[in-house]
């Protein structure tokens, strides 16, 4: 079905109106920096009927006339970001990241004389993430004396938190995990049919989970950070919306730390305190 297939005729009660379509997309963008084209129109359809349901409203029409006319929008704000951001994530996504932080990131950290580093997975979706880079940094810690660390997570999205917090898994989930941090920092189920896992206690206690919006215009993580991990969210936005997230994300790294953005982003044609040192990654000058 082509785009002018799939617009609506407004008032039409199967389906989002052409006119409440360009509203929801109008304020999804100026909330989250997310963009929302025509040709996510089903996509979008498909995910706010669950949330029709969830608030016994029985059309879009309705919903919308909720949202925007009856002052409805404040609170739900939360729900309908919630049912529109994607949520991929895998522990070990991207492993050139987590093998340049290991081998040449941590170290550089303890030259400079830094002690206590601080690290943020700003996009931390369900957690695999920021419980990957606490494996990393606890493997490091624990062959380097005197070093310690703490990981702040952040999302957008406060189901994703939610279960970021709990730090529960399928099992099938931790297959990329090396063997021996298997063994380590994931805890099995008791119960086999359950096919469930759970991070250890030792690593959930290194992270703290957050609700942010990258469209913020300060981002509130206290101290300077020493990494920041930003990758596979960039790609939604647009071009000026990435820079000012970029530029945030650089005013909040110490001298000589690392930002790592994901493998389809780029940061070229941004102005930026920073010079690559891998693929997608780059220092703070």
């Amino acid at each position: 079905m082509g785009v002018g297939a799939a617009l609506r005729t407004q008032g039409a009660e199967d389906g989002l109106s052409n006119r409440n379509f360009e509203a929801l997309s109008r304020y999804i963008y100026d909330y989250s920096g997310i963009k929302m084209p025509i040709t996510k129109l089903t996509m979008l359809e498909g995910r706010l009927r669950r949330r029709l349901r969830a608030t016994g409203i029985a059309s879009f029409n309705d919903y919308c006339d909720y949202l925007f006319k009856h002052g409805g929008i404040e609170k739900e704000a939360i729900f309908l970001i919630d049912a529109v951001t994607t949520n991929k994530t895998d522990f070990f996504r991207e492993p050139k990241h987590f093998e340049y932080m290991a081998a040449t990131g941590l170290p550089e950290m303890v030259a400079a004389g830094h002690k206590r580093l601080r690290l943020w997975s700003a996009a931390c979706s369900i957690g695999a993430e920021p419980y990957t880079m606490a494996m990393v940094m606890q493997d490091f810690v624990d062959a380097s004396s005197g070093l310690d660390y703490r990981i702040l997570a952040t999302d957008l999205s406060t189901e994703v938190l939610a279960a970021a917090r709990r730090g529960v898994y399928p099992r099938d989930m931790i297959q990329p995990v090396p063997a021996e941090m298997q063994r380590r920092y994931v805890m099995v189920s008791r119960h086999a049919g359950r096919g469930e896992v759970r991070i250890h206690p030792r690593l959930r206690s290194t992270i703290g989970f957050a609700r942010m919006n990258l469209m913020d215009s300060v981002y509130k993580v206290g101290d300077p950070m020493h990494m920041i991990f930003c990758r596979n969210v960039l790609i939604y936005f647009d071009k000026p919306t990435q820079a000012k997230v970029l530029s945030r994300l650089c005013d909040c790294l110490v001298p000589g730390g690392f930002l790592y953005v994901g493998h389809s982003e780029t940061v070229t044609g941004i102005s930026l305190p920073v010079r690559q040192v891998a693929n997608t990654v780059f220092k703070k000058i």
